[in-house]
């Protein structure tokens, strides 16, 4: 697309290849922490014009969403690795002696990591030599509740920016101002602040802003057997077009 504004949904798949699936528990075979249904719930963006990259691969193989030398986000918090070892309820993803060794990390972050991102830097050079000002938009969902990370229900839309370091206080201010969400809570910088793409390639000054919305699963699907729940996504994705016209609105007038 030619829209200045960049989906990224790094969690969105749930791909395990067999030389991985082969050394994992069945359960984990489920990739049930993957962030489902995202390319469908943001779907509309396409006639919209937006680009929008979406990976295949479980965020069990790797995290695209994390530093390559696998520095936690948070501070004193409890993180995942960028080759995830347990599923968010702490239960074991690989088999006895099958954890993935530091040569198998490296050649996982050759093979799947690396791509991800010059896709991610290839796009964003893309769009800024057609707009002075870019925002990347980086999707995600979650479980509502995940008590290894907080404790009881997560707010339905969680907003990270870094602390306001990853894109402009104005645009910010905007969304807190005009994103009307009756029926729904939402955070700004609270549990989730944004990840390590947010933070990474967010960069006010010079014309790239990134946002990273964490999605409660509450809002549009069936977090027990993980199905997509066709009137929570039909309520929820109004709200998600309200957003994106906040930014393109914001976008235009800049």
């Amino acid at each position: 697309g030619s829209s200045p504004i960049l989906i990224s949904m790094p969690h969105n798949g749930s791909l395990i290849p067999f030389n991985l699936s082969s050394t994992m528990h069945d359960y984990a075979l489920q990739s049930r922490d993957s962030d489902w249904f995202l390319d469908k719930l943001y779907d509309f963006t396409r006639s919209e014009n937006i680009s929008l990259i979406v990976p295949k691969l479980s965020r069990y193989a790797i995290d695209l969403n994390r530093s390559p030398d696998d520095k936690p986000l948070y501070s004193g918090a409890d993180n995942t690795e960028l080759c995830p070892t347990t599923q968010f309820d702490r239960k074991p993803l690989y088999l006895a002696d099958k954890s993935p060794s530091d040569e198998q990390i490296t050649a996982r972050i050759q093979q799947y990591w690396l791509p991800y991102h010059q896709a991610l830097q290839q796009q964003l050079q893309r769009l800024k030599q057609l707009h002075p000002v870019v925002i990347l938009f980086d999707a995600h969902s979650i479980a509502s509740r995940v008590p290894r990370f907080f404790e009881g229900q997560l707010p339905d839309f969680n907003f990270g920016t870094n602390d306001g370091k990853s894109c402009s206080s104005e645009l910010l201010d905007k969304i807190k101002r005009e994103f009307l969400l009756e029926g729904y809570s939402s955070v700004y910088n609270d549990r989730f602040k944004g990840g390590y793409i947010t933070r990474h390639y967010g960069d006010p000054a010079q014309g790239i802003h990134s946002i990273q919305l964490e999605l409660s699963q509450a809002t549009y699907m069936n977090e027990n057997d993980l199905s997509w729940n066709v009137a929570k996504a039909n309520k929820v994705i109004p709200h998600l077009k309200q957003l994106i016209k906040i930014i393109n609105d914001w976008i235009k007038s800049q």
